[in-house]
């Protein structure tokens, strides 16, 4: 089916290894997902990295932690260190629903089969590599690490838990994308081994080493601590965090303006173990350095240890293409930005156009994009014009409340992208599975040529690629809900669904928008619920691309779900708590089904609401 060979991938065996003339590993990756080689999956861009560096490296996918722990020796020490990720999501978002009930199946482990990871996966493989390798220089990153850095509330254990780096008893921890530290940290290691001739990285000096490297995070004895109040800032610690909700949510409010920040101070949390220092982040990727990830040599396909067998993630990624990372819009219960950054990286034309003609090669491929997009789709090649005014800005939105007049917000480069995919020969057709920002399609700077690119990118759009439906995420209807999401009026999506309506009349098509709903967010009520209900069945609207709220590490919807407060203006937030609540506000997605409208009746008769009822005609 294909010319790969074995060697095309990074080992996963001793034998693999073997294969390529190593006996030894400078790193070995430990990762919660099953190995694919392709740039939507974190550790094969971090080993394909670290290998174009002349590193020989290799990746444990998905390793038992039940058994004698094999897995976890097979390789033995590396050179360098060992490098865990629970995976591209959580591992507890990966495994249960808001409701705390197991997802129906784990989209990155074949065959969707959920016990091939453990719960807080991180901690668990970090904590079984130090038992096994006492010495062994741990560095820990993606979503779970980077998201879990500092005091964070855990909605599944419902409590606060100190930084990962103190569970996980790792070395080092990065966060956000990690290309650039990772780098940064195996050329700080190679040159150590270089001068001391010593052979292998110790624990202790791996944390020696990353005191300067930007974009990590370790535990430091308070007795080594040396606090700058220019270049520093000190959270609440976390004792004065477990006693405080206020405190929690002032530390959340520091950290995230930190990470909006183009020059960010290193931040400081107190423990008892010590302190934790997590320094800045690198400066945004450059096209250059984003296109050398992009570009790396992946098979883009599972390794063969999976065939026949169905890995979901990577069926629906296979033929999709990620044109930049970051993203702008600063969604309170979104980590995106939080992970990714605010400001956008972007991929050139060159790479994209390559990546592109590499899908078209695959056997399997019918002429059919399913994406062409990022984070939000529509935020390619966008920046601020001044960038001096962007350095002195630590806004965590640039659309929100309203779109900064700073904010270039013109989608030409998208048209003339789209225009020169759309012209390779194999290309049938280029959807845009990703969410659209139609705020930014709706906004109008005042600059005709910028505007006039956005009428044009919206026809476009429409009428050239939408797979039959067009995802969009208004999340709810009542203003007051959406302004702590940190997103536009429901008024505007009214607006938009207008002009979908009208390109799709002009051009007689049939295509259907579909919005995104978020029930049980804080300040959702079940009224705010009813209300949502009535205004979509209003639009003719059947709901189905809906989910409760789920709170995730480190956004500002956790904080204000765990502290009862909003962080930023200190005001209370009703926050729906018990599972009772939470189904109460859920079935009115609902309404048009038999079995919830009984139970919708009497609770609009109990809040006094016939005028709801009428409306909802039930």
């Amino acid at each position: 089916m294909n010319n790969h060979k074995p060697t095309d991938w990074l080992p996963t065996t001793r034998k693999e290894a073997q294969m390529r003339g190593w006996d030894e590993m400078d790193v070995v990756i430990i990762s919660g997902d099953a190995y694919v080689d392709h740039p939507s999956f974190g550790a094969a861009v971090i080993g394909r990295l670290l290998e174009a560096e002349g590193l020989r490296v290799a990746i444990v996918p998905q390793p038992n932690w039940q058994d004698d722990l094999r897995d976890f020796k097979k390789m033995g020490r590396p050179r360098l260190f060992f490098g865990i990720s629970a995976g591209c999501m959580d591992s507890m978002v990966n495994k249960y629903t808001a409701a705390k009930r197991f997802r129906s199946e784990d989209a990155y482990s074949p065959n969707g089969k959920h016990s091939m990871r453990p719960e807080y996966a991180t901690t668990v493989y970090s904590t079984i590599l130090k038992k096994l390798f006492p010495d062994s220089a741990v560095v820990i990153g993606g979503i779970e690490a980077s998201m879990r850095r500092f005091t964070h509330y855990d909605y599944w254990q419902d409590t606060l838990k100190k930084s990962i780096l103190i569970d996980s008893k790792a070395d080092i921890l990065v966060y956000g994308m990690g290309e650039q530290p990772i780098l940064a940290i195996a050329d700080a290691m190679q040159q150590e081994l270089s001068n001391s001739g010593a052979e292998y990285i110790t624990a202790n000096k791996a944390r020696e080493l990353v005191a300067n490297i930007r974009q990590t995070g370790y535990l430091i004895e308070k007795k080594g601590i040396v606090v700058d109040e220019e270049s520093d800032k000190m959270l609440f610690a976390h004792s004065a965090c477990i006693k405080s909700k206020e405190m929690q949510a002032a530390n959340f409010l520091s950290i995230e303006k930190e990470s909006n920040r183009v020059n960010a101070k290193r931040l400081i949390q107190e423990y008892d173990e010590g302190y934790v220092v997590v320094n800045p982040p690198y400066p945004t990727m450059t096209t250059e350095q984003l296109d050398h990830s992009f570009d790396l040599p992946y098979t883009r396909l599972p390794h063969p240890k999976y065939n026949g067998k169905r890995i979901p993630a990577y069926d629906m990624i296979k033929f999709s293409v990620n044109i930049h990372r970051g993203c702008f819009g600063g969604c309170s219960f979104c980590t995106i930005s939080a992970h990714q950054g605010k400001f956008i990286a972007n991929r050139s034309e060159r790479s994209i156009l390559n990546e592109v003609k590499e899908i078209c090669k695959m056997p399997d491929f019918k002429g059919y994009l399913s994406d062409l997009g990022g984070p939000s789709a529509n935020m390619y090649m966008m920046r601020g014009k001044n960038s001096e005014m962007c350095a002195k800005c630590s806004r965590s939105s640039c659309i929100q409340p309203k779109i900064c007049p700073n904010l270039n917000t013109d989608h030409t480069a998208l048209l003339n992208l789209y225009k020169k995919v759309d012209a390779i020969p194999q290309i049938k057709k280029s959807f845009i599975g990703s969410g659209v920002r139609y705020d930014m399609l709706l906004h109008r700077s005042g600059d005709k040529e910028i505007d006039n690119a956005t009428e044009r990118y919206t026809e476009e759009l429409i009428k050239n690629h939408v797979s039959g439906r067009l995802k969009v995420a208004p999340e709810h209807t009542n203003d007051a809900v959406l302004k702590l999401m940190r997103k536009p009026s429901f008024k505007q999506f009214h607006e938009f669904k207008r002009i979908f309506d009208r390109i799709n009349s002009k051009y007689n098509l049939k295509q259907q928008i579909i919005p995104y709903f978020i029930s049980s967010h804080p300040g959702s009520t079940v009224e705010s619920m009813a209300e949502l209900a009535t205004e979509t069945k209003q639009m003719n609207f059947h709901l189905e691309q809906v989910q409760d709220f789920t709170p995730t590490p480190m956004t500002m919807s956790t904080e204000m779900y765990y502290t009862g407060i909003n962080p930023e203006t200190k005001k209370d937030v009703y926050c729906a708590r018990t599972m009772h609540d939470k189904e109460a506000q859920r079935m009115f997605f609902f309404w048009y089904k038999p079995e919830e409208q009984k139970n919708i009746r009497n609770i609009l008769k109990r809040m006094g609401r016939t005028d709801l009822l009428k409306k909802l005609k039930l």
